[in-house]
């Protein structure tokens, strides 16, 4: 279904984050036809398909780790050999035989960086339509635009002030918005206001309108039902108090036994003493810590999705580790090398079939320049044919070859 426009993440990632926000909403509208209409578990699918879109990135991850083991070292002898030389001649023989490593292997110096450039971009696009899910799920808007209406029926001079103020305790400067100078918000950016208020402040707003109490207090019990989590709402922040501590600690813990997964992988495959294998190990320490710190200051609803993309890896990880171990490494190495050698053929063609277009162009071009001279000899000599016509004296004037009237044109322009 066509998502309804509203206030969106925007700038490079958007049309991503657009295509993640239609995912979203054909999962919750699939959901609610079974009577389950809840952004948690539809949190939890997102996130497991959204790894399953990821797989094939991964995959190659792990090819490229694999192949590291047997490059490193050879890679390492390198950096040995022309540790301390920084004269042009010595880094430009570094450069060669380093190239020459990765072309002996099919590989390249960015194998190991690509997947994790795309897929940077793809986490980052998720995260914008998680932190905003009224934006891109047409039935969880439709209920805030109810309470949004009722807001709006006391009157600008009234709900403008009492909303200014809720904005300010959930972080929004409502003079942002382009339209409060002709004392109006629009529903979109009361939206975005009441989907970052947690109980609290919905308590505020239902005490500030008593005029339209009842239909608040109603359309605020529909939303803690679509927001529930095991009796949390996943719009509020956990804190450290009990139940809520249990989101950050899940976050903590499930994130330190990825990071250990994946630096015990790089470990298998690396020099002990490569200091990639040292920042790996010291990153499988920080990243939890940092993961458990921002789960208990953000929504919960973002601590679920942490919790949900760290589960999910563990076990793609445990899965593709198990594919790895049935591909051995000279496969792995011959497939990269022919496959190498098709893009190196295929680029070669390329550039190859841009140096004919030119060449075609080129002859083109001179064919036509032949073709307008030879056009021009011909008016020229029908037209000493013409005046021969009319006098059979001037046979002698008539030129007998390009070169006579190439002289005659050229008297002529003179």
């Amino acid at each position: 279904m066509f998502v309804t426009m509203m206030t969106k993440s925007s700038g490079l990632l958007s049309p991503i984050t657009s295509l993640l926000g239609l995912i979203m909403n054909w999962i919750y509208e699939f959901f609610s036809l079974f009577g389950i209409e809840n952004i948690a578990l539809s949190i939890v699918i997102f996130t497991m398909i959204a790894k399953l879109l990821m797989l094939p990135l991964t995959i190659k991850q792990q090819k490229f780790t694999k192949l590291s083991s047997v490059m490193n070292p050879e890679l390492q002898k390198i950096n040995e050999k022309y540790k301390g030389k920084r004269d042009e001649a010595s880094l430009r023989k570094q450069r060669l035989e380093t190239q020459a490593i990765y072309d002996k292997y099919g590989a390249s110096p960015t194998s190991g960086c690509l997947p994790m450039l795309l897929t940077l971009p793809i986490m980052f696009a998720l995260y914008g339509v998680i932190n905003n899910i009224p934006a891109y799920v047409n039935q969880v808007k439709d209920l805030y635009e109810t309470a949004a209406e009722a807001i709006k029926t006391t009157g600008s001079s009234y709900y403008i002030p009492v909303l200014t103020e809720l904005a300010g305790q959930v972080n929004i400067n409502i003079n942002n918005f382009s339209e409060v100078s002709e004392n109006v918000i629009n529903n979109n950016h009361l939206i975005d206001i009441l989907a970052k208020m947690q109980t609290s402040h919905w308590e505020q707003l239902i005490a500030q309108f008593p005029s339209v109490d009842t239909i608040l207090q109603t359309t605020f019990e529909s939303i803690k039902k679509v927001n529930g989590l095991f009796g949390l709402n996943i719009t509020n922040v956990p804190g450290w108090r009990f139940p809520g501590i249990i989101i950050p600690i899940l976050a903590m813990v499930l994130q330190f036994i990825n990071s250990k997964q994946i630096s015990a992988n790089n470990n298998n495959n690396n020099n002990k003493d490569n200091p990639t294998a040292s920042a790996m190990s010291s990153m499988s320490v920080v990243m939890p810590i940092m993961s458990g710190v921002f789960a208990v200051a953000l929504p919960i609803g973002v601590g679920l999705y942490w919790i949900s993309n760290s589960f999910f890896t563990i076990i793609q990880y445990f899965f593709v580790n198990k594919y790895m171990e049935k591909i051995e490494l000279d496969e792995l190495i011959e497939a990269n090398v022919k496959k190498a050698s098709k893009r190196k053929k295929r680029m070669d063609s390329i550039d190859s079939g841009s140096s004919l277009h030119e060449l075609a162009k080129k002859q083109t071009k001179s064919l036509e320049t032949l073709d307008k001279k030879y056009n021009q000899v011909n008016q020229v000599n029908n037209k000493y044919t013409n005046d021969n016509e009319d006098d059979k004296d001037n046979s002698k004037n008539r030129p007998n070859s390009i070169s006579d009237i190439a002289n005659i044109m050229k008297n002529r322009s003179s």
